[in-house]
């Protein structure tokens, strides 16, 4: 089994120094090898990585640079050209690979050899070849069955250092249960972050007041002299505010995903289309600062490790479709209860929603589960389903005066 462990690096003066040289050096091999890709035909990552010890005879500067990270930095490039093409295969418009400037090239890969993780003189370190020993804050210990096989060592925008170490266990992920008792269907919303089948509703992290701080240095930001040195440092501002907001909002979704991970069988969610969703024409910040699609990765990996059932269903219907007798039910957006017409079922928009999402990932899976659909039905004559006007003259518990769309006119 194969995870990631992220640290913080806490680099002297002098190391921090030589890791942005590092860094830097890296940055001009990969653009002296998009030049050669722009120029020279049947190019590979393998015959241009063959090209790097005669490099290293005109380019003295290589020689101060792990042989393993150059290597890294021309498969880099040729990744980056690989998934470029899957895209356009894909049906996306996409260009061509850029020259890259100081500010957008900020990390450097070990792999399999070059680095070692240390403890001298009590302090934990990361010994990384032609750089030094580089202090960490290693606040998460690395098992002992497990190996490092690759270290990525960013810097961030905000200045900050940080290690991603690859390790690589003998032990595979847990089996999945054949026959999954803990079972839960959550649907992703707006008004509440997730609602799930255990009548659950999980509030999003209130993230006003990081909000609030990072457009107040942006405005800050516009008011200076572009290139200034007050520029750059409130450019070093700007960047520590969306840190800020992001490590908030990765935190929430970090636990929220552990717990579902851990606590369930199998775990059914929306197969969403995040990508989608944010080019919709109303809500787009509120689509964006929910984050949906990284929930739902991070949910993924961990019900993997977990040994846990992750399926990820069509939502098409769910919202509609009444989860006892089945009938689908046309509601308008503001509207927050379910009520059905047909069978008389009535329940929160989402947690109805949830129903049909545990339902279909439970067929997905091939589970066995009881289905309580009524013998006949209320719909309309010639119709098969009901029209969001029977939904409102149902009525709904929640729904206030206020929200009622007005008539007048």
């Amino acid at each position: 089994m194969r995870y990631n462990n992220r640290y913080r690096l806490k680099p002297t003066e002098e190391l921090h120094e030589q890791l942005a040289w590092t860094v830097d050096i890296c940055r001009q091999v990969y653009n002296h090898f998009l030049h050669r890709l722009n120029r020279v035909d049947g190019t590979s990552a393998y015959s241009e990585q063959s090209l790097l010890p005669d490099l290293k005879r005109e380019w003295d500067e290589l020689k101060d640079v792990h042989s393993k990270v150059l290597q890294k930095t021309v498969q880099r490039l040729y990744d980056n050209l690989s998934t470029l093409k899957g895209r356009k295969d894909n049906g996306y418009h996409v260009g061509e690979l850029k020259w890259k400037a100081p500010r957008e090239y900020r990390s450097i890969k070990y792999s399999q050899t070059g680095f070692k993780l240390n403890n001298t003189s009590g302090r934990p370190v990361l010994s990384l070849s032609k750089i030094g020993d580089v202090p960490m804050v290693y606040h998460r210990e690395v098992p002992d069955d497990a190996t490092i096989k690759e270290v990525v060592v960013k810097q961030e925008p905000t200045g900050e250092w940080f290690a991603v170490l690859g390790l690589e266990t003998e032990n595979d992920a847990p089996p999945k249960p054949e026959h999954p008792e803990k079972c839960v269907g959550i649907d992703a919303g707006i008004l509440k972050y997730a609602h799930d089948t255990d009548g659950t509703a999980v509030e999003g992290p209130d993230l006003d007041d990081e909000r609030e701080q990072l457009e107040r240095a942006q405005r800050n930001l516009s008011r200076k002299e572009h290139g200034s040195a007050n520029y750059r440092k409130q450019q070093r501002v700007v960047a520590q505010r969306h840190a800020d907001l992001k490590r908030r909002r990765q935190d929430f979704l970090h636990k929220l995903s552990n717990y579902y991970a851990r606590q369930y069988d199998l775990v059914a969610v929306e197969d969403l289309d995040a990508k989608g969703l944010m080019e919709l024409p109303s809500n787009s910040r509120n689509r964006a600062g929910a984050a949906w699609g990284t929930f739902l990765r991070m949910l993924e990996y961990k019900c993997e490790r977990e040994g846990t059932h992750f399926v990820a269903v069509d939502p098409r219907g769910t919202t509609k479709e009444c989860s006892k007798c089945g009938v689908s039910i046309e509601k308008p957006l503001w509207v927050r209860e379910h009520s059905c017409p047909s069978c008389g079922f009535e329940a929160d928009r989402d947690l109805n929603a949830a129903y049909n999402i545990l339902a279909r990932g439970l067929d997905q899976v091939g589970v066995v589960h009881s289905d309580s659909l009524p013998a006949e039905t209320a719909l309309p004559v010639g119709t098969d389903s009901v029209p969001a006007k029977r939904v409102i003259e149902t009525g709904s518990p929640v729904l206030s005066e206020a929200a009622r769309p007005s008539r007048a006119g």
